[in-house]
């Protein structure tokens, strides 16, 4: 924050997380600049909902609990979003799982009361921490700086371009990450599929999904390359389900997981495939035994046929996946059974080949995944310089009054 100026003087807000704010603020609570009201403080409003949207519902609401708003409101919800406030413009329906406001414009600028709700301290008012809850009254009470409504104006238009900048930021890094993750699968299905040798002879595998494979690649049945691993037991040390696998890149995921009961046990060098929803893509290699729970295969290879990381990486190719998709049971718990998955197709390159494969594949996506990891940094710093900035512009620990729009648009042409 450094390239910005301090306000000439500043006085001691009395509240400890506000500190010292500009000399000529006032300080006050939020229901001085807008009243928090949720759908049972007004008489049901006998409209059709038409094409307005519905808040904080998932599109589905009680009309003994709904209210049509038609303004600006900033948005509040009241559990496990409660930190995470809305800036609406327009015609809504909201329910009593909202708050939202209804704006004294007399003395606030919407858009500045919605920057200073993203600072609200609400993990010091939370009365669940698994589920973060305020209540209205505290909400209504909470301390607020109230400078002047044109300095308000001259915050909130610093920054909405301010912001919109690091969006755009944070935007081009997640398309980088999404095209990292595409080239990752992309690279893994061609390797596994149509191997290291672009100049290799190539067949028809006689698989649609499959296409062409190197002429000196066998297909085999999954089943003549695995056994299924079925033993139970009921006690153990280290426990895995589905959610400790992270979809597509088979990579395990760390949680305080409290299990009890029975499991089906397996050994390093199993693999854990999901059954449940395969359009997850969550196969694991073990790199340690333990018990499965939940819905996996559990299947051990012929480590005289196949390597048993390069079946897991063609098991986690899109168009094997899609494949397997397309054969599950059930509609609302689709799973594929061990009679589908167990004549899987696989193409099967001599053993030292598929060491091969693997190894190189392990530094390419070595590569990617650092690349991924550093745009992931890059957002997480944007989003924390985002927040510093909002909160130092609506306490007062900047001074933007002489920041100019049209200035900052020049210098973006002339550059």
């Amino acid at each position: 924050m450094s390239k910005f100026k301090l306000y000439p003087e500043y006085k001691d807000s009395g509240i400890d997380w506000l500190g010292k704010v500009p000399e000529h603020w006032k300080i006050g609570r939020l229901k001085h600049l807008a009243t928090i009201r949720n759908g049972r403080d007004h008489a049901l409003v006998e409209a059709e909902c038409g094409p307005y949207p519905v808040i904080g519902s998932g599109g589905q609401f009680s009309r003994a609990t709904s209210y049509l708003y038609d303004g600006v409101s900033v948005l509040f919800g009241r559990k496990g979003t409660v930190d995470k406030p809305l800036y609406v413009k327009g015609r809504f329906w909201t329910v009593d799982t909202m708050f939202y406001s209804e704006i004294n414009h007399s003395i606030a600028d919407d858009k500045y009361l919605f920057y200073c709700a993203l600072t609200i301290p609400f993990d010091y008012y939370a009365t669940n921490t698994a589920l973060p809850s305020m209540t209205q009254r505290e909400l209504s009470n909470h301390a607020m700086n109230i400078p002047p409504k044109k300095e308000q104006a001259q915050v909130a238009l610093f920054l909405d371009h301010e912001t919109a900048r690091m969006d755009e930021l944070i935007a081009e890094q997640k398309r980088l990450i999404e095209l990292l993750k595409e080239k990752r699968q992309t690279v893994i299905s061609h390797a596994v599929t149509k191997g290291l040798d672009p100049n290799a002879p190539m067949k028809d595998s006689g698989i649609e999904w499959l296409g062409e494979v190197p002429e000196h690649w066998d297909i085999k049945k999954q089943k003549r390359l695995v056994r299924l691993v079925t033993r139970k037991i009921k006690t153990g040390q280290f426990y895995v389900a589905l959610e400790n696998i992270e979809s597509w890149t088979g990579c395990f995921i760390e949680a305080e997981n409290i299990y009890e009961g029975e499991g089906v046990s397996f050994d390093k060098g199993d693999i854990l495939f999901g059954k449940l929803r395969p359009y997850l893509a969550k196969a694991w290699l073990a790199d340690r035994a333990g018990i499965a729970v939940g819905d996996f295969f559990i299947i051990r290879t012929d480590l005289n046929e196949i390597d048993p990381e390069y079946l897991q990486k063609y098991l986690l190719t899109p168009s094997c996946l899609d494949f397997l998709n397309s054969t599950t049971i059930g509609a609302k718990m689709p799973r594929i059974s061990w009679n589908v998955f167990s004549v899987l197709r696989v193409p099967v390159p001599p053993l030292g080949e598929q060491e091969a494969i693997v190894s190189i594949l392990n530094a390419e996506i070595t590569k990617i995944d650092s690349l991924i990891k550093e745009a992931e940094k890059t957002i997480d710093l944007m989003k924390e310089r985002r927040s510093a900035l909002i909160s130092a512009a609506v306490t007062g620990k900047i001074d933007v009054r002489d920041w100019q729009l049209e200035k900052k648009v020049a210098e973006a042409l002339a550059s």
